[in-house]
């Protein structure tokens, strides 16, 4: 376990690196002995910084819910993290590159909540309960620490690795559509980098709302109303570079259109 002392200071550690762009080493190459929960803390205290630097936390984002993902990682359970009103992009957008120290995309589905959802009791069916409408969404992978050799600690420490997110127009209610069979074609320039189907989180995707009202639980908190969840991405993060185009087909669920500049 870290102390309070070491983590403030890691805490401060990944506020300046966000606010430069930059990359730090590991955390677990200089604290072997931190844990998840301190991971937690570290990301609690950074959000804590943001918030009173005067941004606005809109949602959450849940990560390595997929195979896909727990494979592309050598991570193997879910984690999350918090999004701020400023990392939020509509469909068409240009997204500069300058505001990341790394650029990658995944393909996900957003939910927004029109209802409070609280653990640690929370099922599939009180998360589909809770859903206002589900709006297609891209992920941009923004990561703080170095990226070899990182475990959950590092990934759940740098904010679970968010970078921002670019929505659809999209929006469907969950009891309109399957929200399993959307599937995601996602290319670069032009040319398809990755596919799949959102069954492939979880086998719902609404299933990862369900596990963060319950993680959040266990840290005091609940899921408000109007907050936005980033429910997990069903492709493997694709690296993008100043002058890239994103066309990504949701089928029913329309696209999104976005480039880096």
């Amino acid at each position: 376990m870290l102390s309070p002392d070491d983590i403030a200071a890691i805490a401060a550690e990944l506020a300046e690196a966000d606010r430069t762009h930059a990359v730090i080493p590991r955390i677990t190459a200089r604290y072997p002995g931190a844990t998840v929960e301190d991971s937690y803390a570290i990301q609690g205290v950074w959000r804590d910084r943001m918030i009173a630097s005067g941004r606005r936390l809109v949602g959450r984002k849940i990560g390595l819910t997929s195979k896909a993902m727990q494979q592309a990682t050598g991570i193997t359970e879910p984690d999350y993290g918090v999004m701020f009103d400023d990392t939020v992009y509509e469909s068409g957008a240009d997204i500069p590159v300058d505001g990341f120290s790394n650029v990658r995309v995944e393909v996900e589905l957003a939910f927004v909540l029109a209802s409070p959802l609280e653990g640690p009791d929370c099922t599939l069916d009180d998360a589909l309960a809770a859903i206002d409408y589900a709006v297609p969404a891209l992920e941009i992978l923004n990561s703080h620490i170095e990226l070899e050799g990182r475990t959950i600690v590092d990934t759940i420490s740098d904010n679970a690795a968010y970078g921002a997110m670019v929505l659809g127009a999209e929006r469907r209610r969950p009891d309109e559509i399957d929200l399993r069979w959307v599937p995601g074609v996602l290319s670069r320039n032009g040319e398809i980098e990755e596919t799949g189907v959102a069954a492939g989180v979880l086998g719902h995707p609404a299933t990862g709302v369900a596990w963060l009202a319950n993680k959040v639980a266990q840290h005091g908190a609940r899921l408000e109303a109007g907050e936005i969840i980033l429910a997990g991405s069903f492709t493997r993060p694709v690296w993008m570079h100043r002058g890239d185009t994103v066309h990504c087909d949701y089928g029913p669920m329309g696209v999104i259109e976005c480039r880096f500049i």
